[in-house]
């Protein structure tokens, strides 16, 4: 039995690689806020959200097929959360068997594999009666074909020959089984028989005091320890076979239950995320997935998630119209808004690729094969080169991973050095990059280097700043407009302070 509630095709891995630029990625975007969201204090459900959020999918196919898996979800919450529940318990009941201390002793793998069997039997029932009570209600192909796996190998038939079966595996009248000798009178050819069970207990009681014994019969002594011992032996022969097919039919029961777990972890992460956001009444959406080829990217009422799980009051949207665009740059007033902007693309890449909703009215954009950031870092006092080493260093190990189909966030880079030489640098960096068809979205203060490509006449460009009413409040949106030369650092100033700086004339 298989989910497949991820991919049409096969089952999701929790312990694949992820992308090496995975720790700078969660610091930039700051992912763990979205994935302590999704876990909701579950452990269990924080690696899930983790490795399916940093190993997105590249085909708008299989994002769409895990986007109506969701929508199930969403539509059908407390269905799935049941199930997701029944898939934990299975574990949880597993774990509790009494282990085996010789995991080769025939005696000791049939014991724990009839115990787990059933342990799971009426699981498979709740499972059986989830799908014939509410399957009809769910869309996606995932969750039909599921249901009608249910419905075919866990009907009434087949859960009644799985009970009889166990009933006869614990031996509760002895074991029946024959044997031929070979050379040297070992005993070989052990056959497991299935006793009579057409015959009530007391018919078969009188049908052996009546019969005569026929063939050869040994009888063990009660204190002949070295008897019964080899006894065990040749009982352990005897059901070895039927103990390893069992323990094989058990094996394949607990990976179901693990992987049903493992995938609809996911959606029940999804599902916490979408419970946070929705206790602030904060839109979500399916985003609509393009084929790579040609940048496109639009979307109404864009903010970050992590902002909104994080503060009280809700978060503020953006309007984006980027399709055909490769560069974006934006720029402005400190504290606008242009970062958290910024990082909200780059989250909802990351969510729309692995199959989510993004965190907006509307949201569409190609397919990438990779997001990358590099962020300002706050001086670290234990760096053994300057912060342009650095800064340069990570960039180096950025460009090293890249693909022509990939996206990189910019967030004041370069800006550890003179205005001139930032710009240069910066310049060089992003012209290459787009000439390769790669994505860049820029946050800066760097006015040489804005007004440069504004003054290119890029068409590929687009050039946004962040919005300042005539008071010098910031309303945290941004809005297509060229760069300015001032970033009105005077407006932090007069709110800190609450009045404006003195300005000193110089003496010449």
């Amino acid at each position: 039995m298989k989910a497949y509630l991820m991919y049409r095709d096969r089952d999701f891995d929790l312990q694949g690689s992820r992308p090496p630029h995975e720790a700078a990625l969660t610091q930039d975007l700051e992912l763990n806020l979205l994935f302590e969201a999704m876990a909701a204090g579950d452990p269990f459900l924080l690696a899930v959200a983790r490795k399916a959020v940093l190993t997105g999918l590249v085909e708008p196919e299989a994002i769409r097929y895990r986007q109506r898996v969701l929508a199930d979800c969403l539509a059908r919450a407390a269905v799935v959360r049941e199930m997701y529940a029944v898939a934990v318990e299975a574990l949880q009941r597993e774990r509790g068997i009494w282990g085996v201390l010789q995991p080769r002793d025939p005696e000791g793998v049939l014991y724990r594999s009839v115990e787990a069997l059933q342990r799971f039997m009426d699981l498979l029932k709740r499972l059986r009666r989830i799908a014939d009570a509410h399957g009809a209600q769910f869309q996606s192909e995932g969750f039909t074909r599921l249901f009608t796996m249910f419905a075919k190998e866990l009907d009434d038939e087949y859960l009644g020959i799985v009970e009889e079966h166990l009933r006869r595996l614990a031996f509760r009248d002895g074991v029946l089984m024959s044997a031929e000798l070979d050379r040297g009178n070992k005993g070989t050819q052990y056959v497991l028989h299935a006793r009579d069970t057409k015959h009530g207990w007391a018919e078969r009681l009188t049908s052996w005091v009546s019969a005569p014994l026929s063939g050869y019969v040994y009888q063990i002594a009660d204190r002949d320890e070295a008897g019964f011992r080899a006894l065990g032996e040749l009982r352990g022969r005897g059901i070895a076979l039927v103990a390893r097919a069992l323990a094989q039919s058990t094996d394949h029961i607990l990976d179901f239950f693990g992987m049903l777990r493992l995938e609809l972890g996911f959606y029940a992460g999804c599902l916490n995320l979408r419970d946070r956001l929705a206790r602030k009444s904060e839109p979500i959406c399916f985003p609509v997935p393009v084929a790579a080829g040609k940048a496109m990217l639009s979307a109404q009422g864009l903010y970050d998630p992590c902002l909104s799980v994080s503060v009280e009051q809700r978060a503020v949207g953006n309007d984006l119209s980027a399709d055909g665009k490769l560069l974006v740059m934006m720029t402005g007033p400190n504290q606008g808004g242009k970062s958290t902007l910024l990082r909200s693309i780059g989250l909802a890449q990351l969510m729309m690729q692995c199959g989510m909703f993004v965190p907006a009215q509307s949201f569409r954009a190609d397919v990438r094969d990779g997001v990358f950031t590099h962020f300002k870092r706050e001086e670290d006092a234990g760096m053994k080169s300057g912060k342009l080493d650095e800064e340069l260093s990570r960039m180096s190990s950025i460009v090293d991973n890249l693909s022509p189909n990939s996206i990189v966030l910019l967030n004041e880079s370069f800006a550890s050095t003179n205005e001139r030489e930032g710009s240069e640098i910066a310049r060089q960096l992003v012209r290459a990059l787009v000439e390769r068809g790669i994505k860049v979205f820029y946050v800066t203060h760097l006015f040489d280097l804005a007004q440069g490509f504004h003054r290119a006449k890029m068409g590929s460009a687009l050039f946004l700043r962040a919005e300042r009413l005539a008071d010098g409040r910031r309303t945290f949106r941004l809005v297509e407009g060229e760069p300015l030369p001032t970033s009105h650092a005077e407006d932090l100033y007069r709110r800190i302070f609450g009045t404006a700086p003195v300005r000193r004339r110089r003496q010449t």
